[in-house]
């Protein structure tokens, strides 16, 4: 999500609009940006590595200060109030929903969720509390258009984009001795991390020449050297540099990107930028940015997936990696920019004084 708020941000700022971006950390501390004011409020952690705004009126205060034609959210769990706020001020309030709970909570404990109906309950409180629901897919829409529709709140869609600039293919030598794959996520559970691995694992297990960079660090990273123990998987932590992670997802044959609880899946897009062909699953907002010709899917087991990952790997190199960057050339940032400009103008009086978007909730620290 900190790429998506990035990304926004300055596309906000370039398109004349005035932005403040909310955020929870260890301090309350105000800095300034070329992209805005971005004001941290302290806020606890809460598990994972993450911080979590849990005194909502430490947002409504930083709200009343720099007075705010529109609200952008991204938390549905605690912000509630702020969007209760927004609407007694005038303020255009929009909910950015960029997870669903019931799969995310699924994947966290391990095992299908029994508060269904809790969060069902939280999401009909939702749509009567905002002025517009976005969602970045048609999987991450299924949770919310009933309610929405009863409620008669607008929801829209608005796919993610990839900066294809820095994420873009790079000279590599090809080994048909050795297939190549890359994986880049948070290593949480609710990301899936462990099906990958247990991919390469199968592959491995078959007799397949293979190998498995991962990139990124989380909370089950030592879990994960369970399962890859013996396997050809290696770990290599937390890429600091865009364009270094650019090069080395560039450098493999197929990408591992296979949560089926995926609402968007912006790994997906910059390993397809990169001309990197991505094996997903077959369910999840990740599928709907793989098309035949730039990927595969499969049911989310690791026996299907690495069915999946052969097939890909058999297709001729350059007709693959052409067809990777051409599907992620559909995504730029700009389109996502000028929809969510839209978004913000359909819930704003006075759109020409310029816009004040603030996001706010989750985030790791």
């Amino acid at each position: 999500m900190k790429t998506a708020v990035a990304a926004l941000g300055s596309g906000y700022v370039a398109a004349g609009c005035e932005r403040l971006l909310v955020v929870p950390g260890p301090v309350d501390r105000i800095t300034e940006t070329e992209h805005g004011d971005v004001v941290q409020v302290r806020a606890p952690r809460v598990g994972g590595g993450y911080r979590l705004i849990v005194e909502p009126w430490r947002v409504i205060d930083v709200l009343e200060r720099y007075a705010p034609t529109s609200v952008e959210l991204s938390d549905k769990l605690t912000l509630l109030p702020v969007a209760r706020w927004a609407r007694r001020r005038g303020v255009g309030s929009v909910l950015f929903s960029h997870e669903r709970l019931d799969d995310m909570l699924a994947l966290r404990i391990g095992r299908e969720t029994t508060s269904k109906v809790s969060i069902a309950m939280l999401n009909r409180i939702l749509v009567r509390s905002f002025d517009t629901v976005v969602v970045t897919s048609r999987y991450a829409q299924q949770e919310f258009q009933a309610v929405a529709d009863a409620a008669g709140c607008p929801m829209v869609r608005v796919p993610l984009g990839v900066d294809l600039d820095t994420f873009r293919p790079h000279p590599t030598a090809a080994d048909a001795r050795l297939i190549r794959l890359t994986h880049v996520g948070r290593l949480s559970r609710e990301k899936s991390p462990h099906l990958a691995v247990e991919t390469a694992v199968e592959l491995h297990r078959r007799g397949v020449p293979v190998r498995l960079d991962v990139y990124g660090e989380g909370p089950h990273l030592d879990e994960l050297r369970v399962i890859a123990e013996g396997a050809p998987v290696v770990f290599h932590g937390f890429v600091a540099g865009r364009e270094d992670l650019s090069r080395r997802i560039s450098a493999a044959d197929v990408a591992l990107s296979v949560c089926p609880g995926e609402t968007f899946g912006l790994a997906v897009l910059e390993a397809l930028a990169c001309g990197t062909p991505v094996v997903t699953a077959d369910r999840g907002g990740a599928r709907e940015l793989v098309d035949a010709t730039s990927g595969a899917w499969a049911n989310a087991h690791p026996a299907a997936l690495a069915d999946a990952v052969l097939e890909v790997a058999t297709r001729p190199v350059a007709a693959r990696r052409r067809a990777a960057r051409l599907r992620a050339e559909q995504f730029p940032w700009q389109t996502t920019v000028d929809r969510m400009l839209e978004v913000h103008a359909a819930v704003t009086d006075d759109v020409e004084s310029g816009l004040v978007t603030v996001e706010s909730g989750l985030s790791v620290s």
